[in-house]
């Protein structure tokens, strides 16, 4: 784990925010980390699909990428919660005023997983709604938006190697660090 913040929340009124590429499990071990934590769990890409009515592909297909990313910051930037784990899309950091708003509520951890394991892990990069230039590969992508992550990221967690269950722990165990190095 490498930290870098010393933001002045309780673990009480902080959310845990979960960002990286897509495929990098966000979303799975948000679930496993809410559960552990007994805290809320918010899926950002799943609040833009029920409030649109559409997949993040279909809207992506419909109106393009920067309408998506506009898309995105709204919904991002809409969001009034405290205490709970927040995974978001790859693509939030693009945004600054969205990654503030997150920075300013909670700790932001950057799940990092090799190019190499998220090829294995990903199908179809469009049907998933993976915001990217048409033809850019999965590589291009990820070294387009790592200096992003490292950029917003209170803290890195490698998860190569790592199963759900010793990822999760990782996690807490990252957040909590965060928390007692500020006492």
């Amino acid at each position: 784990m490498e930290k870098k913040t010393d933001k002045r929340l309780t673990k009480a009124d902080s959310n845990l925010v979960l960002i990286g590429m897509p495929g990098v499990g966000k979303s799975t071990l948000g679930v496993l980390i809410a559960k552990a934590l007994s805290a809320p769990f918010l899926d950002t890409d799943l609040h833009i699909q029920a409030e649109h009515g559409k997949r993040l592909h279909e809207i992506i297909t419909e109106a393009g990428l920067d309408h998506f990313k506009r898309v995105e910051e709204a919904a991002v930037c809409g969001l009034n919660v405290t205490g709970t784990v927040i995974a978001t899309g790859g693509s939030v950091v693009y945004s600054q005023r969205a990654m503030a708003h997150l920075k300013t509520r909670g700790i932001v951890l950057w799940l990092d997983l090799s190019c190499s394991l998220l090829e294995q892990r990903l199908g179809d990069l469009d049907a998933r709604g993976v915001v990217r230039a048409p033809g850019q590969t999965l590589q291009g992508l990820y070294d387009e938006r790592k200096p992003l992550y490292q950029r917003y990221a209170d803290a890195r967690i490698p998860l190569d190697g790592l199963n759900h269950e010793k990822a999760a722990e990782a996690v807490i165990a990252a957040w909590q660090s965060l928390f007692r190095t500020k006492d």
